[in-house]
């Protein structure tokens, strides 16, 4: 991996070109003999082991770099008091900053605060926690559910018959994305949700628990989705028999393989929009970036990952069978969203992949 567009810490702060062509301001405090760790709370599925692997590479290019002496990570079992006393053996250890996704948004407050008060710098990403000594590095879960609705609204001339897919019942995520696509859905009276179904962002399960409502169901013109879902549907209307409606899709690489099959043979059109793993590389250099001594809000909004009609060749072709899209996310890009957040500006978008 190549921090092409990135800086070493050796050299004074500069105004970096962006990829949307902003400048950001890049800290230049030396963080060569620090340390940053990552806790992560589960690695069972594959996206969160891609998760695993972009911290890594970004990290071990730092350290090849001279950016920082080391890192470390670890991972806890779903377990969230194995994921405290990983995080205070990181303490015990010297971390200068740790980056935690979090098992839960409250049990590892007492960790939290016992590495703020030895002056670990605290990153939590993807997820809360309510101590608020934390800094926290998010998306904004209901803004994916405007953007399929506007999109779904555009398409359809703002009327049509619609499927909620969510994930899995009492998460907050799944409760975030569903309420923004609620909320959103007011501005056009003529969209109609006609039925819901939980399919646990997985693929499979959204297959099955579609196929298993369809009967019930007047015509769908439009399935609005949370990730991991929309190959499934696709996989369940097509069994159906029915006329393939708009389908939302989550970034996957059967996903966008099956899109691309779609556009080519007949026009089909749809967007397809999601959190990254690398996530975990934003977190890290927003470590980097308040160890280094930028001036960081405590929230940090991240962009979700949008992939266009116009870029899913480029974006298919980067993406392994059976991955997820995933950018590498280079210092200034990241250093652009703080930015960003800190003076209210748009965030910046991801660039897709040179073929």
């Amino acid at each position: 991996m190549h921090l092409s567009n990135s800086l070493s810490l050796g050299v004074a702060a500069v105004a970096l070109l962006c990829a949307n062509g902003v400048m950001a301001q890049v800290a230049d405090g030396d963080t060569s003999t620090m340390k940053i760790g990552f806790s992560n709370s589960y690695s069972g599925n594959s996206f969160r082991q891609v998760m695993n692997q972009s911290f890594e590479a970004i990290a071990k290019q730092a350290v090849a770099d001279g950016v920082i002496a080391d890192y470390g990570m670890v991972s806890a079992n779903n377990n969230v008091t194995e994921q405290a006393g990983q995080i205070q053996n990181m303490i015990l250890e010297g971390y200068d900053a740790i980056a935690i996704l979090a098992g839960s948004d409250t049990a590892l407050n007492g960790a939290v605060r016992d590495a703020c008060d030895a002056g670990i710098t605290v990153v939590v990403f993807a997820g809360t926690v309510t101590e608020d000594c934390a800094y926290n590095v998010n998306y904004n879960w209901a803004s994916m559910g405007k953007q399929e609705i506007d999109f779904v609204a555009g398409q359809l001339g703002d009327k049509g018959n619609l499927l909620e897919i969510r994930g899995i019942a009492g998460d907050s995520t799944d409760k975030d994305i569903s309420d923004g696509l609620h909320e959103a859905a007011k501005a056009y009276p003529d969209l109609n949700f006609v039925g819901t179904v939980y399919g646990q962002w997985t693929s499979t399960v959204a297959q099955k628990e579609v196929a298993t409502v369809l009967p019930t169901l007047p015509d769908v013109d439009a399935v609005v989705t949370q990730g991991g879902d929309g190959y499934g549907a696709a996989m369940a209307f097509a069994a159906s028999g029915r006329k393939m409606p708009i389908i939302i899709m989550g970034n996957r690489q059967d996903e966008l393989a099956w899109w691309k099959e779609q556009k080519d043979a007949n026009g089909y059109k749809t967007m397809s929009l999601a959190a990254t793993p690398s996530v975990s590389q934003i977190a890290f250099w927003t470590a980097q970036q308040i160890l280094a001594g930028k001036d960081v809000p405590k929230k940090v909004e991240v962009p979700l990952l949008t992939i266009n009609g116009d870029d899913l060749d480029a974006w298919l072709a980067a993406t392994p069978v059976g991955g997820v899209a995933n950018p590498t996310y280079t210092q200034d890009l990241v250093v652009k969203m703080i930015d960003a957040n800190k003076n209210g500006e748009p965030l910046p978008t991801t660039p897709a992949p040179q073929q």
